[in-house]
């Protein structure tokens, strides 16, 4: 059978890198069915016109077409699967998500194009559905679906998740499987562990993965890192686990591996305010972590409990104090227009802002996604009709009913908030010793400021003490290709593909300076 997963994100263009990225979920499943033998390929339609899609399809002649649904990309997601079903009459459909796990009823209804719902975690079941559907029994004793039968919907029981997440293939094996797919910056985004142990009454992610947390091993993680910045010349990773660093063991001997292959990359991680301590943020930065990003949502004490975050205001102080102090860029995630705020709680967060000054972040209204305990209370006091995801048009949901002001003057503060001292990075390195995440972060403060002299510095550092670090001599060749000696900068990015022969910004900044050069 052929198979072709979807996604589309309603968004008119692709410029919006984040919003039109394939869920990772959906490359899990893609390397699940390559790997047990289906002819299965994957497809992005964000901002393709439906002739181009319809064109696709035609081309590809798949047997089932899933589709990632999401809260943002509900309505389009059901438009996709009425192309398909106008296209492809005989083709079965399949849809799964996060929106679709907790609307398969909805999905379900009599007039849908949908066939079958994938419920939550779906590698296992989505291959024992494609081979079911291929004629080979019955959909009711797979584990995790939910299907249209005689005019009535069947529910099947709910699997259990799957322990050993080591088992599930690497999806950048099978990227090149794919058609409108951004193959290396997919590759970037990485995921190490499913479920989140916390309780945030906005976050569907319990309801989905289960609160138990589940782990691929340090070694799988670094195998799949470095196979990808072999295959894809890729040097820079974002790990996108709900909270990465909740198994301290587990990190320290992931960033113990990295140091030990000497893999010299720059990743990104989010982390509960919790779960960090000095040690474990040290080993992280010597590992490549130049960024983690907290999720604080509030200064406020009362709305940190009405978001059920169970962390208080003095615990986020301390964290982002142990991040600024190891050196690490700090980044935070805020939630305002909370129905329940009042004037002293946005005061709250824009004066725990000053104190702790983020390098970024991001501020948004406090919406609704089905699965979450904000939405269900809402729903039993009467606030929101429970068919409002079917019934709105608005791509979010927002619980406010006049949402973003509040949320645009916490963001004013968050952006005049960075830090601006560089006597930082003098004392970091006199407690630390070398480090080269250090150096990065100095040159670029250096260069943001016009200080080209001083960035230069850090750069050769790193190409002095570690001349296998690609990082040093990246950095520097776009030092000199910003002051225009083109020579030394084709010298130095050469000298980054002889350490990654696939890193794409050598390749393309190569070729633009010989095209200048002409």
């Amino acid at each position: 059978m052929k198979i072709l997963l979807t996604y589309i994100s309603g968004a008119a263009d692709r410029s919006d890198i984040y919003l039109n990225l394939l869920p990772s979920g959906v490359c899990y499943l893609h390397a699940c069915l390559r790997e047990a033998g289906h002819d299965s390929r994957l497809a992005n339609f964000s901002g393709w016109s439906d002739a181009e899609i319809r064109r696709t399809l035609r081309e590809v002649k798949p047997d089932v077409v899933g589709i990632s649904q999401w809260t943002h990309n509900r309505h389009v997601s059901v438009a996709l699967a009425r192309l398909v079903r106008e296209t492809l009459p005989d083709c079965a459909i399949i849809m799964g998500g996060g929106h679709a796990t907790f609307r398969y009823r909805h999905l379900l209804a009599p007039d849908s194009p949908v066939d079958v719902v994938v419920l939550g975690e779906g590698e296992e079941t989505l291959c024992e559905l494609v081979h079911r559907l291929s004629g080979k029994g019955d959909l009711g004793s797979i584990p995790g679906v939910a299907y249209k039968k005689g005019g009535n919907i069947v529910v099947t029981d709910r699997r259990s998740p799957r322990a050993d997440l080591d088992h599930i293939p690497m999806p950048a094996r099978f990227l090149r499987e794919s058609v409108g797919v951004d193959q290396e910056l997919q590759a970037e985004f990485i995921l190490s562990a499913r479920g989140c142990p916390s309780a945030c009454t906005f976050c569907s992610s319990p309801g989905f993965w289960g609160r138990m947390v589940r782990y691929r091993s340090p070694e799988h993680m670094v195998e799949e890192l470095l196979y990808i910045r072999d295959q894809f010349g890729l040097i820079y990773f974002s790990i996108r686990d709900d909270t990465f660093t909740v198994n301290r063991e587990r990190t320290i001997a992931f960033c113990r591996l990295l140091i030990e292959r000497k893999a010299y990359l720059l990743w990104n991680c989010q982390s509960n305010v919790k779960s960090l301590d000095e040690e474990l943020l040290l080993w992280m930065k010597r590992a490549g972590c130049e960024c983690v990003q907290l999720g604080v949502e509030s200064g406020s004490e009362a709305m940190l409990a009405q978001l059920g975050k169970g962390i208080s205001r003095a615990r986020i102080e301390q964290s982002a104090s142990l991040v600024r102090r190891v050196g690490i860029n700090l980044s935070v995630y805020l939630i305002a227009d909370i129905p329940e705020e009042q004037e002293q709680d946005v005061q709250a967060s824009m004066e725990l802002l000053r104190r702790i000054r983020p390098d970024d972040g991001y501020v948004s209204p406090l919406a609704y996604y089905p699965g979450t305990a904000l939405f269900a209370r809402a729903v039993a006091d009467g606030t929101v009709a429970e068919d409002v995801f079917e019934v709105s048009r608005e791509v979010a949901l927002y619980a406010a009913r006049q949402p973003g002001s509040n949320s645009g003057r916490i963001l004013q503060v968050l952006t005049a908030s960075a830090p601006r001292n560089l006597e930082r990075f003098r004392q970091q390195k006199a407690a630390q010793g070398f480090c080269y995440v250090t150096n990065v972060l100095a040159g670029t403060a250096y260069e943001q400021q016009g200080d080209f002299t001083k960035a230069a510095r850090e750069y050769q550092e790193i190409i002095a003490r570690e001349p296998g670090n690609p990082w040093g001599w990246f950095l520097q060749a776009e030092l000199s290709a910003l002051g225009h000696d083109r020579a030394k900068a084709l010298e130095l990015y050469r000298h980054v593909l002889r350490l990654v022969p696939g890193h794409g910004p050598s390749h393309a900044a190569m070729r633009a300076q010989k095209k200048r050069s002409r």
